[in-house]
């Protein structure tokens, strides 16, 4: 048995949670038993799951005392990264945007953070609800008003209408919407909503389909493309080559989810492969372990994996 104590009785009270809930999160995902005694938790289990939970106890009390808020997913997030390397929990503690502070809730999310500070093109790949995306906006916004790059640009492939989209009602605002909304919620879910309408207006963010690209340099920019997956060779061989001086690159998607025709090769796999160990490109995979979303969605990308396995053997 080991204990932890801390200071402030109001954060202990935030971090055990309501009936304690947040510990019973942390027993359950950690194989502990948790006593709270006062100020003092004292932690019961093998050595090495005892270190992880209090490694989780005082990441959550960390947060809490940085006025940040402690709820279900912040605990099943600090479960996961207390069996991250030092180095992840020496990292600053996240990005700072108008509206919140986001933070890794994984160690590859850590090391996909990283990646984008320090490189100028950057893969995340992997199943859906790993933050990729949102991590890499999250990037692209603190460039923007930190004045390291002058625009945002954010682009998918509108593959469901084919990339033409004359045949859908109204404006060409209102035919892009529907494909760029994961977009629009990432951003306006880190800046005020009449200031993203006001940089967007002057063309500070964009906002575009992957086929407006084409013949453009993309320079002093942070720009994200978006579901990558369903690119072409040809198209992301495109947009790959848009980079300019100053610019940031970031690429997300999930190979195993594209909505290409049958037998036509993905760009981002073609990408990942012709790429690989190049210098200033870095590449991150992310697994079902990542999942910030409902902790039955990493089970179901369990199960699906499982029984594409299955099917690949001979």
């Amino acid at each position: 048995m080991e204990h932890i104590d801390f200071d402030d009785n109001l954060l202990v009270a935030a971090l055990s949670g309501e009936h304690d809930a947040h510990l019973v999160l942390l027993e359950n995902a950690l194989g502990v038993r948790i006593d709270p005694k006062g100020n003092r938790f004292a932690v019961s289990g093998p050595p090495a799951a005892r270190e992880r939970a209090i490694a989780a106890l005082s990441a959550l009390y960390a947060k809490l005392a940085r006025g940040e808020t402690v709820a279900e997913g912040e605990v099943r997030a600090a479960a996961k990264l207390s069996e991250a390397p030092a180095e992840v929990h020496a990292m600053k503690p996240g990005i700072k945007t108008p509206k919140r502070l986001i933070s890794a809730r994984t160690a590859n999310q850590a090391a996909y953070l990283r990646a984008l500070g320090e490189n100028d093109l950057t893969f995340g790949v992997g199943p859906a609800g790993t933050g990729k995306t949102y991590l890499a906006v999250a990037h692209a916004v603190s460039l923007l008003l930190s004045g390291k790059v002058e625009r945002v640009i954010l682009s998918r492939p509108a593959l469901e209408a084919g990339e033409r989209l004359g045949f859908l009602p109204g404006e060409m605002k209102e035919k892009l919407d529907p494909y760029m909304r994961p977009l629009y919620d990432a951003l306006h879910d880190m800046m005020h909503a009449d200031y993203v309408e006001r940089r967007m207006a002057a063309g500070d963010i964009e906002i575009a389909p992957l086929a407006f690209m084409r013949g453009r340099t993309l320079a002093r920019a942070a720009v994200i493309l978006d579901e990558a997956q369903n690119a072409t060779p040809a198209q992301m061989k495109m947009f790959l080559t848009r980079l300019g001086e100053g610019a940031h690159m970031a690429i997300t998607g999930d190979p195993s989810q594209t909505d290409l025709p049958s037998g036509e090769m993905s760009g981002l796999a073609d990408a990942l492969g012709v790429l690989a160990g190049l210098r200033g490109v870095a590449e991150i995979r992310f697994e079902a372990a990542d999942v910030i979303r409902h902790p039955l969605v990493a089970r179901i990308i369990d199960a699906y994996d499982k029984r594409a396995r299955r099917s690949s053997r001979p």
